[in-house]
């Protein structure tokens, strides 16, 4: 699995870097067909100071590539709730495997 970690308009420091690939290692826990992930950390200039720190990641799993974004005051908020996102959409790819796969050995029993 690769992880790539940038940042726009912002420094990725070390604590930071090591707290998103914490929080990322729960969608690997939970789906072991990860291929690729790639994280961007961003600060945009809104006027709203609630949204300006901005967190995206693209996962790209075995037949499908997964997108979420998250947008909170602070960044470390924002990938909490990324990484959320993520693993609800990550699950919910592994139970249509799984159905579609239980399905298919079904057929072939009857």
């Amino acid at each position: 699995m690769n992880l790539t970690i940038s940042g726009h308009h912002l420094e990725v420091t070390p604590a930071l870097r090591s707290y998103v690939a914490e929080k990322l290692d729960r969608i690997t826990r939970h789906f072991d067909q990860v291929v690729d992930i790639k994280v961007l950390l961003s600060v945009d200039k809104l006027t709203e100071k609630d949204l300006r720190q901005k967190a995206e990641c693209n996962i790209h799993v075995k037949g499908k590539d997964i997108f979420a974004e998250s947008a909170h005051a602070d960044l470390y908020a924002a990938v909490d709730e990324l990484a959320d996102k993520l693993d609800r959409q990550v699950l919910r790819h592994k139970d249509k495997l799984q159905e579609h796969h239980h399905d298919s050995a079904k057929r072939t029993l009857q």
